[in-house]
């Protein structure tokens, strides 16, 4: 199976593109080779820690030119769709400050948690109208304390991503998951809308970003449950490779299979 009839290229960043400071096997090659091909190329991920133009800078530093329009987080999926269909929410986010201000930057209401005087918790979960959940490198037993207190009073429940880890050098460390998973557990709400892979909301916003039908694009990305299954939702081709968090085992096993299994992104190199 060969991939010269594919026109759109949609390839998640950590484990597939690079990891850590590293860019890893194959990946400059392959998206060099793409585009003097004319080939669209999007960059998804999960992690909404740092603004798009930081990713961009990211790939431009190590060796893989590009601009933030290159790149789809799922901070920006969420607060597309949130602007859109719910605007007007109070929103508790417990995340990093860059999704605050993205979501912020839809124009959507994200309360303060502090008074900065007073440096004294204000916000009353009676306020909150929706908790978000992301990857949060912060998180504390106030915050936990914080949307349980809200969910169990009517708060409705989001999450930018459901990753039970995020791949570094050396290891995974936890991400969102475990956290959505908590507060399951506690409060029997499940959540309601998950904005990063493996939705449809994320996989739509890469597909009208390309102006192509999903027939016509590949996902490659590292992770079995998130990039495999977005793409194959939408009857989109995949690819697996194995330079993050899945093995061959884990790869050959999994259902829906994958289209392709990578060792490395220099395996790609053969079939564009």
């Amino acid at each position: 199976m060969e991939l010269n009839n594919i026109d759109g290229f949609v390839f998640d960043l950590d484990g597939t593109i690079y990891l850590g400071e590293a860019l890893l096997p194959g990946a400059a090659e392959v998206i060099d080779k793409l585009r003097h091909r004319q080939k669209r190329i999007l960059f998804v991920t999960n992690k909404p820690l740092v603004p798009r133009e930081v990713y961009a800078d990211k790939l431009t530093r190590l060796g893989i030119p590009a601009k933030s329009e290159d790149i789809i987080t799922s901070g920006l999926v969420l607060g597309h769709h949130l602007a859109k269909t719910d605007p007007q929410l109070k929103l508790y986010v417990i995340g990093e400050e860059a999704l605050k201000d993205e979501l912020r930057s839809y124009g959507l209401d994200v309360l303060d948690e502090f008074d900065e005087q007073d440096e004294k918790e204000v916000i009353d979960p009676g306020r909150i109208e929706a908790v978000v959940v992301a990857f949060d490198r912060t998180l504390n037993y106030r915050k936990i304390n914080t949307a349980y207190q809200a969910l169990m009073k009517g708060a409705r429940f989001y999450a930018t991503n459901a990753d039970k880890i995020c791949p570094m050098v050396g290891g995974g460390i936890p991400d969102a998951g475990g956290t959505i998973a908590m507060l399951e557990h506690m409060t029997g709400c499940k959540v309601e809308l998950l904005a990063g892979k493996p939705s449809k909301i994320m996989l739509q916003v890469a597909l009208d970003r390309m102006g192509l039908p999903a027939k016509r694009c590949v996902m490659i990305g590292d992770r079995l449950e998130t990039d495999i299954m977005m793409g194959k939702s939408a009857l989109m081709l995949t690819g697996v490779v194995l330079t993050g968090v899945t093995t061959r085992v884990e790869a050959l096993d999994f259902m829906p299979k994958s289209d392709f299994v990578f060792e490395t992104l220099e395996e790609l190199l053969a079939l564009i």
